[in-house]
């Protein structure tokens, strides 16, 4: 699965997590069925946020590393060796690619910061279990 789809898939159930209200997941629970439906939800947000830290921390990488115009250091001969046509192709492919990481980052950090709290709410609760 290539990186897109599996940030798709990534997203798609941060979303979902997202759509989950606590306390219509757990009306009408009680006893062992309560504690069974916190311990599982929770988990799930934790793994969720887990999955989406990791993947952030492989975008950072994407963002942060080898500056895409660093030709523009160079003189102008460097640049057009060859005709220059395959460093533009390469540096407009790494522009393209950080500017995509750019944003798969700012969609997680959206997610993972509404979902976040949600994780500490079924965190106080199950630290509240007999």
């Amino acid at each position: 699965m290539s990186d897109s789809h599996e940030d798709d898939a990534l997203i798609m159930r941060l979303r979902d997590l997202a759509l989950v209200d606590i306390d219509a997941l757990l009306a009408g629970a009680d006893g062992e069925a309560y504690a069974e439906l916190l311990v599982i939800h929770a988990e799930d947000l934790e793994d969720a946020l887990r999955t989406a830290r990791t993947r952030a921390a492989e975008l950072t990488r994407t963002i942060t590393g080898v500056d895409p115009l660093v030709l523009l250091d160079s003189g102008f001969a460097v640049r057009a060796r060859d005709g220059g046509r395959d460093a533009a192709d390469r540096t407009a492919r790494r522009l393209a690619a950080r500017a995509a990481a750019c944003r798969a980052l700012a969609r997680l950090d959206d997610l993972a910061a509404g979902l976040y709290p949600r994780l500490v709410e079924a965190d106080r609760r199950r630290a509240s279990l007999p």
